[in-house]
């Protein structure tokens, strides 16, 4: 048992020096404890090998079943429309992909791709359009086809605010402007335009078409399920919304909606600071709800980023999954809410990504595997808090929207590493895996084993910049390893078998390991 401290002891001591650790008390303390620390034995190689982080499983010990549904999310911009240069390859690895949940928000950047009557009605017209806004659409609905999917149109009509002057909004669909989503007060205090709004956007797609104010009707002939409908989006920044403001503006679009697709479930807040809990306190008392009113989801975003002062370019001060444990005890918290006031009630965490703010960090093809490797690491996080909805956010970014997010390469439309991260998760974990006590002895890696229906599978994580070898267990010899690393680059993991039980895991590595069933297997 003391050789175990030991070996334990020294982990922690390489990882502090690894992540450079400015608790310089700690580590004088540990090379204090090694000095006064003479009666210690010497170590038996042959049974663990020294200053090797162990992993250890218990496959008979159930943590969970999970719950938990790696997918992402897509955002309409320009390089999503027909003609673009990336269309064809984007849609067409979205298609591979096969998520389930996958979240569609034609967002507040681009009007003219996001609303669909961009000017009040007057007594003889009306500016219903979806020329702009169909061709995105069915293309994602084509490409997501016998997949669930959660749509989110989050923009209200700039024109149901009451605002000193109208809003004007670029000509150029293609030109971002993030001014459009002015002013906070409604002009109609009863909601019902609002509601009519998305009642009818929402009629478009899935009942053939609808009739406008005028009662002249407009034919689409669409008949899509709408199996999920996200109510707006960072309720919490766009337009100031206050808990009790957005909880009406959900009833109302959402019984606007049900009476139109009665089938059709709702993911409520979309808050863009998860830590926002008294959106949750409010949101989610059902006292504070209209009667009949469902509360199937909730959903929340995170994004981790380069700590302020230091060189974003530098791989060594990209401890994203250190701030994503900030995040996690978050979620430990909304969960407490949620659990309180409405059991029943899933999660969508359903934003999850870096946001650098050096535009020089793109240069190190590595970036992606740092960012991947966060996602992958919240997806085993979430997965054991019982999380339905982790998404990667998101598919298409490039500069000016937001590049340090994409998923492909925005010039080439292939995926990067982040997207072949998703990738790897979807292709081994999903909901019904039961997950099992693992145990791993160094902080810089995460661990997390799983029976699934294909077999017994464990996942690997490396948090860190630095390469690190890990120990596994006897079993895994003869596994075999699927990988995403700096050198698998935009290409899909890479597969081997594992010789023996010893691991090196490159810097920000994602790895699964498939072992080989035995009979022997719980």
């Amino acid at each position: 048992m003391i050789e175990y401290d030991y070996l334990d002891f020294l982990a922690w001591l390489r990882s502090a020096y690894i992540r450079r650790s400015k608790s310089c008390n700690a580590l004088v303390l540990g090379l204090l404890l090694l000095t006064w620390t003479p009666s210690l034995k010497a170590i038996d190689a042959t049974s663990k090998p020294s200053g090797i982080p162990q992993v250890d499983i218990d496959w008979t010990k159930t943590v969970r079943i999970s719950r938990s549904t790696p997918t992402l999310q897509v955002v309409v911009n320009p390089l999503l429309r027909r003609g673009s240069t990336i269309h064809d390859p984007v849609f067409s690895a979205l298609h591979n992909l096969g998520a389930e949940n996958v979240r569609y928000v034609p967002w507040l950047s681009y009007p003219r791709l996001a609303v669909a009557e961009l000017e009040p009605p007057s007594a003889t017209k009306t500016s219903w359009d979806f020329s702009l806004i169909d061709p995105m659409t069915l293309d994602f609905l084509e490409a997501t086809k016998g997949h669930s999917i959660i749509l989110n149109f989050s923009t209200i009509p700039q024109w149901l605010f009451k605002t000193p002057k109208p809003v004007t909004y670029p000509n150029d669909p293609d030109k971002p402007y993030r001014k459009y989503t002015q002013g906070t007060e409604l002009n109609d205090p009863t909601l019902k335009e609002l509601g009519d709004y998305y009642a009818r956007l929402v009629s478009w797609y899935s009942q053939g078409g609808f009739n406008d104010e005028l009662g002249l009707r407009h034919n689409s002939g669409y008949h899509f399920a709408i199996p999920w409908w996200e109510v707006l989006n960072e309720v919490d920044g766009e337009h100031h919304t206050t808990p009790q403001e957005y909880t009406e503006r959900y009833d109302a679009i959402v019984s606007a909606i049900h009476k139109v697709s009665p089938q059709t479930k709702f993911v409520g807040l979309a808050l863009g600071r998860a830590s926002r809990f008294d959106y949750y306190e409010y949101f989610l008392n059902p006292k504070n709800h209209q009667p009949g009113v469902p509360l199937d989801m909730i959903s929340y975003h995170f994004y981790a980023s380069p700590a302020k002062g230091t060189n974003a370019a530098d791989p060594n001060t990209w401890h994203f999954c250190e701030q994503a444990d900030s995040f996690i005890n978050t979620v430990r918290k909304i969960e407490s809410i949620r659990q309180k006031l409405s059991p029943a009630t899933q999660t969508d965490a359903d934003e999850l990504g870096v946001i650098a703010p050096d535009a020089s960090w793109n240069n190190l093809p590595v970036y992606w595997n740092a960012a991947g490797a966060m996602y992958a690491y919240l997806y085993l996080e979430l997965s054991t808090l019982g999380i339905e909805g982790i998404s990667e956010s998101q598919l298409v970014g490039y500069p000016t929207q937001f590049p340090s997010v994409s998923m492909v390469n925005w010039t080439t439309g292939k995926p990067n590493a982040r997207f072949r991260d998703l990738e790897l998760l979807r292709n081994n974990f999903g909901p019904g895996d039961t997950l099992v006590s693992t145990q791993v002895s160094v902080p810089d890696v995460a661990a997390q084993a799983y029976r699934t229906t294909a077999g017994r599978k464990l996942l690997l994580v490396n948090k860190e910049s630095a390469a690190i070898e890990l120990n596994l267990p006897a079993e895994a010899a003869g596994a075999r390893m699927d990988v995403v690393d700096s050198t698998t680059g935009e290409n899909q993991a890479r597969n081997s078998t594992v010789s023996g039980t010893r691991l090196t895991l490159a810097p920000f590595a994602v790895a699964v390991i498939s072992f080989v069933p035995t009979q022997k297997s719980p």
